[in-house]
Protein backbone atom coordinates (compact mmCIF):
# COMPACT_ATOMS: atom_id res chain seq x y z
CA UNK A 1 0.00 0.00 0.00
CA UNK A 2 1.03 3.45 -0.93
CA UNK A 3 0.71 5.90 1.82
CA UNK A 4 -0.25 9.47 1.07
CA UNK A 5 -1.04 12.25 3.31
CA UNK A 6 -5.05 10.37 4.58
CA UNK A 7 -3.39 7.21 5.31
CA UNK A 8 -0.25 8.62 7.01
CA UNK A 9 -2.74 10.94 8.78
CA UNK A 10 -6.12 9.76 10.17
CA UNK A 11 -7.65 12.73 10.84
CA UNK A 12 -10.55 13.65 8.36
CA UNK A 13 -9.99 15.92 6.15
CA UNK A 14 -11.71 19.47 5.75
CA UNK A 15 -13.85 20.18 3.09
CA UNK A 16 -12.26 22.47 0.61
CA UNK A 17 -12.68 25.81 0.68
CA UNK A 18 -14.46 27.38 -2.92
CA UNK A 19 -13.22 30.84 -4.42
CA UNK A 20 -16.39 30.95 -6.05
CA UNK A 21 -14.22 30.40 -9.43
CA UNK A 22 -14.42 26.39 -9.06
CA UNK A 23 -11.28 26.84 -7.83
CA UNK A 24 -10.00 24.96 -4.70
CA UNK A 25 -8.94 27.82 -2.08
CA UNK A 26 -5.42 25.43 -1.03
CA UNK A 27 -2.43 25.99 -3.44
CA UNK A 28 -1.58 22.85 -5.52
CA UNK A 29 1.92 21.81 -4.13
CA UNK A 30 4.41 21.64 -7.02
CA UNK A 31 6.80 18.56 -6.23
CA UNK A 32 10.37 18.48 -7.76
CA UNK A 33 11.79 15.46 -8.21
CA UNK A 34 14.06 16.18 -4.79
CA UNK A 35 10.88 16.79 -3.10
CA UNK A 36 9.51 13.83 -4.58
CA UNK A 37 12.15 12.27 -3.60
CA UNK A 38 12.26 12.92 -0.04
CA UNK A 39 8.15 12.34 -0.23
CA UNK A 40 8.91 8.49 -0.95
CA UNK A 41 11.48 8.72 1.46
CA UNK A 42 9.97 9.71 4.50
CA UNK A 43 6.76 6.89 3.25
CA UNK A 44 9.69 3.81 3.50
CA UNK A 45 11.06 5.18 6.75
CA UNK A 46 7.61 5.49 8.25
CA UNK A 47 6.91 1.99 6.72
CA UNK A 48 9.99 0.86 8.90
CA UNK A 49 9.31 2.37 11.94
CA UNK A 50 6.00 1.01 12.04
CA UNK A 51 7.25 -2.33 11.29
CA UNK A 52 10.23 -1.76 14.35
CA UNK A 53 7.46 -0.99 16.46
CA UNK A 54 5.10 -3.91 15.58
CA UNK A 55 8.45 -5.72 17.16
CA UNK A 56 9.87 -7.18 13.69
CA UNK A 57 12.54 -6.38 11.61
CA UNK A 58 12.02 -4.28 8.78
CA UNK A 59 12.71 -5.50 5.05
CA UNK A 60 13.88 -2.02 3.51
CA UNK A 61 14.32 -4.22 -0.03
CA UNK A 62 10.58 -4.69 -0.19
CA UNK A 63 9.25 -1.52 1.23
CA UNK A 64 11.63 0.13 -1.45
CA UNK A 65 10.16 -2.23 -4.19
CA UNK A 66 6.92 -1.46 -3.38
CA UNK A 67 7.43 2.44 -3.65
CA UNK A 68 8.70 1.86 -6.38
CA UNK A 69 5.34 0.46 -7.74
CA UNK A 70 3.92 3.70 -7.38
CA UNK A 71 3.86 5.07 -10.79
CA UNK A 72 4.78 8.48 -9.90
CA UNK A 73 8.07 7.10 -8.20
CA UNK A 74 9.58 7.75 -11.23
CA UNK A 75 9.31 11.48 -11.18
CA UNK A 76 11.34 11.10 -8.41
CA UNK A 77 15.36 12.00 -7.91
CA UNK A 78 16.64 7.97 -7.65
CA UNK A 79 19.90 8.68 -6.34
CA UNK A 80 18.60 11.02 -3.55
CA UNK A 81 15.94 8.68 -2.45
CA UNK A 82 18.21 6.01 -2.41
CA UNK A 83 20.54 7.28 -0.42
CA UNK A 84 18.30 9.37 2.28
CA UNK A 85 15.92 6.18 2.56
CA UNK A 86 19.47 3.45 3.00
CA UNK A 87 21.06 6.17 5.05
CA UNK A 88 18.26 6.78 7.58
CA UNK A 89 17.63 3.26 7.64
CA UNK A 90 21.26 2.04 7.76
CA UNK A 91 22.24 4.44 10.96
CA UNK A 92 18.96 4.47 12.94
CA UNK A 93 20.16 4.16 15.63
CA UNK A 94 22.97 6.40 15.12
CA UNK A 95 20.35 9.04 14.29
CA UNK A 96 18.39 8.14 17.00
CA UNK A 97 20.83 8.60 19.54
CA UNK A 98 21.83 12.16 17.88
CA UNK A 99 17.88 13.40 18.38
CA UNK A 100 17.19 12.31 21.76
CA UNK A 101 19.06 14.41 23.96
CA UNK A 102 17.13 17.09 22.18
CA UNK A 103 13.74 15.68 22.52
CA UNK A 104 11.22 16.46 25.51
CA UNK A 105 9.71 13.17 25.35
CA UNK A 106 10.98 9.55 24.59
CA UNK A 107 11.55 8.83 20.94
CA UNK A 108 9.25 6.08 20.87
CA UNK A 109 6.07 8.63 21.82
CA UNK A 110 6.72 10.80 18.72
CA UNK A 111 4.27 10.26 15.76
CA UNK A 112 5.85 7.83 13.28
CA UNK A 113 5.27 10.83 11.04
CA UNK A 114 7.48 12.99 13.15
CA UNK A 115 9.76 10.61 14.13
CA UNK A 116 10.54 9.79 10.24
CA UNK A 117 11.27 13.74 9.02
CA UNK A 118 13.13 14.29 11.94
CA UNK A 119 15.46 10.63 10.78
CA UNK A 120 15.67 12.13 7.15
CA UNK A 121 16.40 16.10 8.71
CA UNK A 122 19.03 14.56 10.93
CA UNK A 123 20.30 12.37 8.37
CA UNK A 124 21.00 14.99 6.05
CA UNK A 125 22.59 17.54 8.70
CA UNK A 126 24.69 14.60 9.82
CA UNK A 127 25.76 12.64 6.87
CA UNK A 128 25.38 15.06 3.47
CA UNK A 129 26.90 18.23 3.85
CA UNK A 130 25.71 19.49 0.29
CA UNK A 131 22.72 20.18 1.49
CA UNK A 132 22.83 23.66 3.56
CA UNK A 133 21.38 23.09 7.22
CA UNK A 134 18.49 25.68 6.07
CA UNK A 135 17.48 23.53 3.53
CA UNK A 136 17.90 20.34 4.89
CA UNK A 137 15.60 21.86 8.08
CA UNK A 138 12.77 23.12 5.49
CA UNK A 139 12.65 19.82 3.65
CA UNK A 140 11.89 18.03 6.72
CA UNK A 141 9.76 20.44 8.20
CA UNK A 142 7.45 20.45 4.62
CA UNK A 143 7.20 16.77 5.05
CA UNK A 144 6.21 16.73 8.97
CA UNK A 145 3.27 20.15 7.28
CA UNK A 146 2.37 17.48 4.24
CA UNK A 147 2.37 14.02 6.07
CA UNK A 148 1.89 14.87 9.71
CA UNK A 149 -0.49 16.07 12.57
CA UNK A 150 -1.28 19.83 12.82
CA UNK A 151 1.50 21.46 14.95
CA UNK A 152 4.18 18.48 14.49
CA UNK A 153 5.98 20.16 11.96
CA UNK A 154 6.57 22.89 14.66
CA UNK A 155 7.82 20.11 16.93
CA UNK A 156 10.00 19.15 14.46
CA UNK A 157 11.70 22.79 13.14
CA UNK A 158 12.57 23.33 16.93
CA UNK A 159 14.37 19.95 17.49
CA UNK A 160 16.37 20.08 14.32
CA UNK A 161 16.94 24.06 14.78
CA UNK A 162 18.88 22.64 17.98
CA UNK A 163 20.34 20.19 16.31
CA UNK A 164 21.85 21.92 13.39
CA UNK A 165 23.55 24.54 16.20
CA UNK A 166 25.75 21.59 17.33
CA UNK A 167 26.16 19.26 13.97
CA UNK A 168 26.30 22.33 11.88
CA UNK A 169 28.25 25.17 14.23
CA UNK A 170 30.11 26.98 11.72
CA UNK A 171 27.31 26.90 9.23
CA UNK A 172 24.70 28.24 11.64
CA UNK A 173 26.96 30.88 12.96
CA UNK A 174 28.00 32.27 9.73
CA UNK A 175 23.90 32.87 8.98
Amino acid sequence: MIMNKSTLNPVQPQASKNNGGGKSAAPKRSLTPRRRAREYALQGVYQSLVVRRAGSLPNSAAIAKQLAEDPAFKRCQLELFNGIFQGVLDRTDELEAIITPALDRPINELSPVEHAALLIGTYELAADLSVPYKVAINEAVELAKTFGGTDGHKYVNGVLDLLAQKLRAAETQAG
